[in-house]
């Protein structure tokens, strides 16, 4: 089983986390509510509004993004990397989380427990390949599509 660390629409109360939860995908099974260890800009771009985390940690202007681990067996991360798009849209890369709070665990062999301020590393969709004037678009700490941003998410299926 893997890591992932989810940030935007995947994450739980949002538009695409009913796809983490689809057996048909694979498995996941939530972990632990968790944020990155390092500052990243997490941005809200594009005509559909999608969150992407920039590939470019400590770059300033970022922040400590918050998200959730899960852990997935082999399908899921494979219907993952084909629904983030890899590697044209993102790639998938290692990232170092602190741990908020945990439900089953995330600390090493067999997820054991591990406790709030535990550092741990898990897979994360993020971008290298971005619009430059997306550098200049506000950061967020955690991505909700339904915030008071004012960008409405644009689903795949409404997208023509």
């Amino acid at each position: 089983m893997a890591h992932v660390f989810v940030y935007g629409t995947l994450k739980k109360g949002q538009p695409n986390h009913y796809r983490m939860l689809d057996p048909a995908n694979g498995q996941a099974r939530f972990l632990a509510a968790a944020r990155t260890v390092d500052r990243y800009p997490l941005v809200i771009a594009g005509e559909h509004n999608v969150p992407f985390l920039l590939n470019a940690p400590g770059d300033g202007g970022g922040r400590r993004v918050r998200g959730e681990i899960y852990s997935v067996d082999d399908r899921m991360l494979s219907f993952l990397d084909d629904f983030e798009r890899v590697p044209t849209m993102y790639q998938r890369t290692a990232v170092k989380l602190e741990v908020d709070e945990g439900e089953a665990g995330v600390g090493g062999a067999g997820d054991a427990p591990a406790k709030g301020g535990a550092v741990v590393e898990a897979h994360v969709y993020s971008t290298a390949t971005y619009e430059p004037g997306w550098r200049a678009l506000p950061t967020y700490e955690s991505y909700d599509a339904y915030g008071d941003h004012g960008l409405v998410y644009a689903s795949r299926e409404s997208r023509r």
